[in-house]
């Protein structure tokens, strides 16, 4: 079992963190385990090493975005979590959300702008949210308020491309789906914005699951988790993430991306919903690598 971690993207740190505690837990529950720092030479590493499966604990590009899946298949290597068109589906945020409309899952309303277009005006009516259209762990994010004059200045580090999407209001509610499984609702807790700090930082988020939500919202989380997971072809572990404006009822629930590689922590948000349904960090881990495959 080769555990692929670190990489080459903004979250690489995160992947470190991720890779080393699945493969901690993978060598509880029996598996013979080799971790694996994803560089430029994965190929030969993984040619010599030459493993019968790869776990995925990879995060951002490169990593999830249907770069290395690409790679497994080429070495005809199982590998955990989804395959490369889910992958690439998944991380390209425009593509993700044509997909949601397409099987009529509500989202907010976006577009691709020149980053020279996003800080010379408005390109939406505020507040709205300007991020990378193809990183995650809310790296890039700039949120900017109802009745802002100026647009936002962005950092050299931005892309020339970024997506920029109507700002939704509400609560943070998180669902994973194991397989076709969705299980449960989560609410993230924080002050201010969810973003990289109250993500990965202690102290930074709480999460309270189940969430203290209506039946009816968690049921729709539920049901859009499932249909997120089914649209995009994803297999394996997934979590799609909601805002939800309680003032709307049912209309305010919106769907904001799904994550085909999660942090894989214990205390990360997915194997914090496996253990609620009573499912360990090792035996989540050993279903993923189970569930590996190549060539679909």
């Amino acid at each position: 079992m080769a555990v692929l971690m670190g990489g080459l993207s903004a979250e690489r740190e995160v992947s470190l963190v991720s890779g080393r505690e699945c493969a901690r837990a993978l060598r509880e529950a029996g598996f013979e385990v080799v971790e694996v720092d994803a560089g430029r030479d994965l190929s030969a590493r993984l040619t010599e090493i030459s493993p019968d499966v790869c776990f995925n604990a990879l995060h951002g590009r490169w990593g999830e975005d249907g770069c290395v899946q690409g790679m497994l298949e080429w070495l005809g290597i199982p590998y955990t979590h989804s395959g490369v068109l889910a992958s690439a589906m998944a991380m390209d945020k425009t593509r993700s959300k044509d997909a949601y409309r397409t099987a009529g899952l509500p989202v907010v309303e976006s577009r691709l702008a020149s980053k020279a277009e996003v800080m010379a005006q408005h390109v939406l009516p505020p507040p709205y949210v300007v991020k990378p259209n193809n990183e995650g762990s809310s790296v890039g994010v700039y949120i900017v308020g109802e009745g802002a004059n100026t647009p936002p200045k962005l950092s050299a580090e931005m892309p020339e491309i970024v997506m920029v999407e109507t700002y939704a209001p509400g609560r943070e509610l998180t669902v994973s789906v194991m397989g076709d499984r969705a299980l449960c609702v989560t609410e993230i807790i924080t002050e201010g914005w969810y973003d990289y700090a109250a993500k990965y930082m202690p102290g930074g988020s709480r999460h309270v699951l189940p969430a203290e939500i209506p039946e009816e919202i968690a049921e729709a989380c539920l049901d859009y988790a499932r249909r997120a997971h089914e649209v995009l072809g994803c297999r394996g572990l997934s979590r799609t993430d909601f805002r939800w404006d309680e003032a709307r009822g049912l209309a305010g629930l919106v769907l904001l991306e799904t994550n085909t590689q999660p942090g894989m922590t214990p205390t990360s948000l997915s194997p914090e919903q496996a253990a609620h349904v009573g499912i360990s960090f090792p035996e989540l881990c050993r279903w993923i690598v189970e569930d590996a495959s190549c060539n679909r």
